[in-house]
């Protein structure tokens, strides 16, 4: 009886760990918050470091080695240029182009911070964010807007990588 109660521990017990080890979650999060006494919308994105290495590294054919002491120089740039092609802000009908703010590291998170100035009205809001879609077909990028004392939340997966609010 003692070893199947260890053979039952080692299932109860074990099994889930590689069960948790093998299935990993490919989730970002996208902060977009109109500031009317600014007129600018505020964003902060947020990504797993190892998944924006990953798919910058794949894109742009170099090694990025974010957040240590080898990181390239110029990663900001690479930031702003690999965002600016996957996440798109359609205001009234038109097309805006962020201002890239910078990034800061915490723990295993890079905090990207955009700002799209000069929205002086705000009817529409188009969010397209097709970030990491290609190297992760199972990427979720939830967006969570506070637009005008009104929240609302866009799952946005590579079937529907875009949402709209109007007001």
């Amino acid at each position: 009886m003692g070893r199947h109660r260890l053979k039952l521990l080692i299932a109860l017990v074990i099994l889930p760990l590689f069960a948790f080890g093998i299935h990993k979650y490919y989730i970002s999060l996208t902060q977009v918050e109109y500031v009317k006494e600014n007129a600018s919308l505020q964003i902060i994105s947020r990504y797993f470091i190892d998944d924006l290495e990953h798919t910058l590294e794949k894109e742009y054919q170099q090694d990025f080695e974010l957040n240590t002491k080898q990181e390239i120089d110029s990663v900001d740039s690479y930031y702003q240029e690999y965002l600016s092609q996957h996440l798109i802000f359609t205001i009234n009908d038109s097309i805006y182009t962020f201002n890239y703010i910078g990034k800061e590291y915490d723990a295993d998170i890079v905090y990207l911070y955009l700002e799209i100035p000069n929205i002086k009205r705000l009817e529409s809001l188009e969010i397209k964010n097709t970030s990491l879609f290609k190297y992760f077909p199972e990427q979720q990028n939830i967006t969570k807007l506070k637009i005008n004392n009104k929240h609302t939340t866009f799952y946005l997966s590579k079937q529907k990588d875009k949402g709209l609010l109007n007001f």
